[in-house]
């Protein structure tokens, strides 16, 4: 499968942008978001300094017919925005449970983002899901706000390693009951 097609994976809309799949195009920006200490250090799996390959190898990665994860573009085109904002993820955690992740690149931060992409992809459910998990670091407060707003409720604390920080993190759990 080219990087350029359209996985199987649906166009979710909202007004501000829409929520599409990856593409090869996207990588520039991926790397150029990624490569930014402040984001790398809020997520688990970026690190820093983002190696040279890092953005192709996840496109690559996360656009494979076989892919264990389904991740969609924050794209604003359509009213005249950016091209990707951010991204967010769901894992395959289980039959009928994924993990929700996502990260905003800086500039975008404070405008409502991250909140309005995770209550599009929950309100959307395209895998599915009778049970979405997401965990997020105790230092990240606004990050726990948007997990809180949609629907998902705190049940417990736990830690996680971050590529970029070399260490592990605290982190809050919370968990969403679908249909």
């Amino acid at each position: 499968m080219s990087l350029d097609t359209m996985t199987s994976q649906p166009l979710v809309e909202t007004d501000r942008f829409d929520l599409r799949p990856l593409r090869r195009s996207d990588m520039g920006l991926i790397e150029h978001y990624a490569s930014e200490e402040r984001l790398a250090r809020m997520t688990a799996t970026i690190p820093h300094p983002l190696p040279p390959t890092a953005a192709e190898a996840y496109v690559t990665r996360v656009t494979a017919p076989d892919r264990a994860e389904d991740v969609w573009a924050l794209d604003a085109t359509k009213v005249g925005g950016s091209e990707l904002m951010g991204v967010v993820t769901l894992t395959h955690v289980d039959d009928g449970q994924s993990e929700v992740s996502y990260w905003i690149a800086p500039a975008f931060w404070n405008t409502g983002l991250a909140s309005d992409a995770v209550n599009a992809l929950v309100a959307a459910n395209p895998l599915n899901c009778t049970t979405l998990f997401a965990s997020v670091f105790q230092d990240n407060p606004a990050s726990a706000r948007v997990l809180v707003h949609a629907g998902f409720e705190y049940i417990g604390d736990a830690e996680t390693f971050s590529v970029a920080r070399g260490t592990k993190v605290p982190t809050w759990t919370y968990l969403r009951k679908l249909g």
